[in-house]
């Protein structure tokens, strides 16, 4: 009885050391760095492309009718901690990309809160989300412009609807599971590291680049 007693003190101090040791090694993005990073995505989103010869006109075509003019990239990254895994979209012809996650909102201790209990959330870009350096893995599958708009206005639905964040019941790989549920993609098994959910998402869907919606 006296250890269940002193358990939640035992949570609560250790999630203070671990609060003190993260925020030695977790970069905060002020709302100036924050914005400039979402601007610096317009070149990252098309950097692979662009790195590329242009093919002919007639394999141009070709590729474009297989893969389709829109995209959702699912990706993960390193933190200070376990990871993030978080959503790139938007249209393969323009370079801006949206991103869409979820995360505590705040700082340090807000992430070690959320372990005990929910906290507010934030569902847009978090620090690293636009930095290559910082990429784990990342799964890309294409969309025509019908089932695009369909899964653009369930990503927004997801981000308006997820107030809160919380380790072990409503995480990122969670949040992505849902959008790639909807997408009719196999999902793996949630609670996992985000560079592990990821790859085994493209696993299980044999790497496919194409998903097409089931008509509503």
């Amino acid at each position: 009885m006296t250890n269940k007693a002193n358990r939640p003190g035992s949570c609560i101090l250790a999630g203070f050391a671990l609060a003190a040791m993260l925020s030695c090694t977790t970069p905060s993005a002020s709302a100036h760095e924050a914005n400039k990073r979402v601007a610096d995505a317009n070149a990252l989103a098309t950097a692979d492309t662009a790195s590329r010869p242009a093919p002919q006109s007639t394999r141009r075509s070709v590729a474009r009718a297989e893969k389709g003019p829109y995209y959702v990239d699912f990706r993960a990254r390193t933190a200070a901690s376990w990871g993030h895994a978080f959503v790139w979209y938007g249209k393969t012809s323009e370079k801006a990309v949206e991103v869409a996650g979820l995360t505590p909102a705040g700082d340090t201790l807000a992430y070690v809160l959320g372990h005990i209990t929910f906290v507010p959330s934030e569902t847009g870009a978090s620090y690293g989300d636009l930095d290559p350096e910082y990429l784990t893995a990342s799964y890309r599958v294409y969309l025509n412009e019908a089932d695009a708009k369909r899964v653009f206005a369930y990503i927004k639905k997801l981000q308006a609807n997820s107030p809160v964040w919380n380790a072990e019941t409503a995480n990122c790989t969670g949040f992505i599971g849902d959008i790639a549920e909807f997408m009719g993609l196999q999902v793996p098994n949630r609670w996992q590291r985000p560079e592990n959910f990821v790859n085994r998402l493209k696993e299980m869907n044999g790497g496919r680049q194409m998903v097409r919606l089931s008509a509503e």
